[in-house]
């Protein structure tokens, strides 16, 4: 069975790893040695190859590999207005002590207005390089909450915490209508916080921050759903759940249990990619959730790892997927992107490369020409 629309039964997350010469250019530019123009044509080169590199794998889902970005959130996020990106986000599990780092923090210090299209113009030139359908990667609206909670939000600015969804949840639609408007049928929402919402460590630090971690799935779903409800019938909406990804390093644990049956049946997506690629993401049980008219992509193939998968083994796992939903409904893709920030997962190229056909080559084993 083929499926022409997506999210397509071979697709993946989005970020690739940066080329050499783009992240030189990027520091350049940042250093003041380099104009925005001529870093964009850099950019713009290396977006060209990758569009290309996709295609001849056979990809259908055709993305810019998130090279104009350092991190998949927090660029997009700064450029709203209200956000504020300094310093680093304090650990809130043994991330730190693993790689040695952790991201900018975000804070919302005013009222948060959509000044901007942020990702309009990236998405016309990928729209103008792909013969296939051109695929925009953006951080979930629950990015400006979940990490900071209340604290985090200027009690000044937002007394009212109601308020403050809505708005936020404003910016959002304001952008996707731009991207809309532009042509773009197939965005996906980068989503860490309902992932971490299975980790017993990560919801204790939500109680810490002074929220209720049984009682924000809902919440979010909420946040989500006042974006994407009032979408056209056109348009792909799909959520990918991770449990992070820097430098090959893995943030949090835990199957989708805890959340599932918010997350399939009150969250109005069409499509869930989900992590699948080993023992932290638990088994495929929560999945008996997933109501027939939506469509989960099990993230089988890990970008982590530089080892390709077996096929046989990937057979045996989609095979377990549908004992709890139909195989119709289900699709293949790596685990997460390849470089969620511009620093990469500890993979080469070649083995990025080599991922990705693999996913193609899994989907058109079982279900045909995909």
């Amino acid at each position: 069975m083929n499926r022409l629309n997506p999210p397509f039964r071979a697709d993946h997350v989005g970020s690739l790893l940066r080329p050499p010469e783009v992240l030189v250019a990027r520091k350049q530019c940042a250093e003041g040695k380099l104009s925005r123009a001529e870093l964009r044509a850099i950019e713009d080169k290396h977006i060209t190859h990758a569009v290309k590199m996709q295609e001849s794998v056979g990809l259908k889902a055709i993305t810019d590999g998130e090279y104009r970005r350092a991190f998949f959130h927090l660029d997009f996020l700064e450029q709203l207005e209200g956000v504020t990106v300094s310093g680093a986000i304090a650990a809130n599990s043994d991330a730190q002590e693993k790689v040695h780092f952790t991201p900018p923090k975000l804070s919302v210090t005013g009222k948060l207005r959509h000044v901007r299209n942020i990702q309009v113009d990236d998405f016309n030139y990928l729209k103008s390089q792909v013969s296939q359908t051109p695929k925009v990667s953006i951080p979930s609206p629950t990015m400006v909450h979940f990490r900071g909670g209340r604290a985090a939000i200027d009690i000044h600015a937002y007394p009212d915490m109601d308020e403050f969804f809505e708005d936020l949840a404003q910016c959002y639609r304001d952008e996707i209508a731009a991207l809309y408007a532009a042509g773009c049928r197939y965005v996906q929402m980068d989503d860490t916080n309902m992932a971490y919402l299975c980790d017993p460590m990560m919801r204790q630090g939500a109680i810490d921050r002074g929220d209720d971690p049984n009682t924000l799935p809902r919440t979010y779903a909420a946040l989500i759903n006042a974006v994407i409800d009032n979408r056209p019938a056109d348009l792909t909406i799909g959520v990918h759940l991770c449990r992070g990804n820097f430098r090959s390093q893995w943030f949090a644990v835990g199957g989708y249990e805890p959340v599932a049956e918010v997350l399939f049946n009150e969250l109005n997506v069409d499509a869930y990619f989900l992590e699948y690629d080993d023992e932290r993401s638990g088994d495929f049980a929560p999945l008996r959730f997933v109501p027939n008219h939506k469509t989960v992509v099990l993230g089988i193939i890990t970008s982590k790892f530089p080892q390709l998968e077996n096929a046989e083994f990937l057979r045996r796992r989609i095979d377990e997927a549908t004992k709890y939903m139909p195989l119709q409904n289900i699709c293949v893709s790596p685990q997460c992107g390849f470089s969620s920030t511009e620093h990469g997962n500890e993979v080469s190229m070649d083995d990025q490369w080599r991922k990705l056909e693999l996913v193609v080559n899994t989907a058109q084993a079982i279900w045909g020409d995909a």
